[in-house]
């Protein structure tokens, strides 16, 4: 009786007989664990982004080292490497100053040439390095599957055509002077 009570005090609109559905419940739980899942991820990206060191060090491993090492300039080890002091101070230049990260490969690119940047731009001709692999490996795959077929289709119309009775005469005489029995 005092369950009943309350829940009739709480829920005005409810009768003493209506129930929640149970698919109801399954979505409002849905819905609140999505909601939790998306806080957390928002809080995980958003604890290194503050964070000027992580930030360089991100950024270090987007741009090359110019030295001719060819290695990542967060990553050069390079005995003697003149250029990553230089570079990594123009980096911290720029992260200190707030400026986003376009801006500073753009700066980069800007005084060291395009080279500097670890993986080209996915606009205008650049494109194109992203592109041409795939579409030589879909080429050579295409070129193969011909080939095969070719040779396939090659071979079987040989096994179809009739025997020249003259190739069958010289097989048949080099089959009895080598002592073959198996034939071809």
């Amino acid at each position: 009786m005092g369950t009943s009570f309350h829940k009739a005090s709480c829920h005005p609109e409810r009768s003493e007989g209506s129930a929640v559905r149970p698919g109801r419940k399954r979505l409002t739980f849905f819905l609140k664990s999505a909601q939790a899942l998306a806080l957390a991820v928002a809080v995980c990206f958003s604890l290194g982004a503050t964070d000027p060191a992580s930030r360089i060090n991100s950024l270090g491993r987007q741009l090359m080292c110019t030295c001719g090492c060819a290695q990542l300039l967060g990553e050069c080890d390079h005995a003697g490497c003149q250029n990553r002091g230089e570079e990594l101070d123009l980096l911290r230049a720029g992260v200190a100053s707030g400026d986003p990260d376009q801006k500073i490969f753009d700066s980069f690119a800007a005084k060291y040439g395009a080279i500097v940047l670890a993986a080209p731009p996915a606009s205008g001709f650049h494109i194109v390095a992203w592109i041409a692999p795939f579409a030589v490996f879909a080429a050579a795959l295409l070129g193969t599957v011909l080939l095969v077929r070719h040779w396939t289709i090659a071979k079987t119309e040989m096994a179809a055509e009739p025997a020249n009775p003259e190739m069958a005469a010289l097989r048949d005489r080099v089959r009895r002077e080598t002592g073959e029995e198996g034939g071809y």
